[in-house]
């Protein structure tokens, strides 16, 4: 199936555009840009390369993809960005390329759902299945694990991780690592529980969520040190593969964790 391509669409000769592709009315897409097939790209969408979207994507009016790095730094290297596939990414959604000293590349996964005025920085990592919630902000080097919620206006600071299945309530202002299963909120964030709603709907064992609640229990309610507790996770893990993520996410944390 060739693309349907707007006739005020303006797209650059080395663009790769795959089959299916549709291109809505005063869409720009730039050099070195390959789309998938199936991607839906609607009107005032500008898409600037080096970036690489997968198939199927849909992409709302005045989203910006693949711009420059906000970076002082940056003297306009050649960076990417690169993008799974089944990403719903909606209005006015800004996601940059990377920067050299961040390696270059930022990334998202694939089905992943990104409402409007959204904001992905340089070098930010973004896993599969997430969903961010109007006006979530992540700063540059930012690492998101799969099926992360973030909801409305969070903001997460550079380098930063928030680990798989994850939960930010509205507002949260995230200034350290935040693990796995966890439920967040605030300004300063706090943590309040696991993402216990979540979890039971992604399928985890009523006997999962209860260890992981005592897992929970350890880490923030039982009075010991963070490598105190880490330990007797770590010794847990060996017969709970629940808890071998956030064993793993605490030994590789960087800036320690929301506590």
């Amino acid at each position: 199936m060739t693309p349907s391509i707007h006739p005020t669409a303006i797209i650059d000769s080395t663009a790769q555009i795959g089959a299916g592709v549709s291109v809505g009315a005063y869409t720009l897409i730039g050099a070195d840009v390959t789309i998938g097939s199936g991607c839906h790209i609607a009107s005032h969408v500008v898409i600037e390369g080096p970036t690489t979207i997968g198939c199927d994507n849909r992409i709302h009016p005045f989203a910006s993809i693949g711009g420059a790095p906000q970076d002082k730094k940056y003297a306009g290297e050649p960076t990417r960005l690169e993008m799974g596939d089944r990403n719903v990414i909606r209005e006015s959604v800004t996601i940059n390329r990377g920067t050299l000293n961040g390696g270059g590349v930022t990334r998202v996964g694939s089905d992943n759902l990104l409402m409007a005025y959204i904001h992905i920085a340089h070098d930010c990592q973004v896993g599969n299945h997430t969903i961010f919630s109007n006006n979530a902000s992540l700063a540059g080097h930012v690492t998101i694990g799969d099926w992360v919620i973030l909801s409305g206006f969070t903001l997460v600071h550079q380098f930063c991780a928030i680990g798989a299945h994850a939960f930010t309530g509205m507002g949260s202002a995230i200034a350290k690592d935040v693990p796995p299963y966890m439920m967040v909120a605030g300004n300063p964030a706090q943590p309040h529980g696991i993402n216990r709603e979540g979890l039971k709907r992604r399928g985890f064992s009523s006997e999962a969520l209860q260890r992981l609640k005592e897992a929970y229990r350890l880490l923030y309610r039982s009075g010991l040190s963070l490598e105190a507790a880490r330990r007797e996770l770590t010794i847990l893990a060996t017969e709970r593969a629940e808890l071998q993520p956030l064993v793993q996410f605490l030994a590789d944390s960087k800036r320690s964790i929301l506590r």
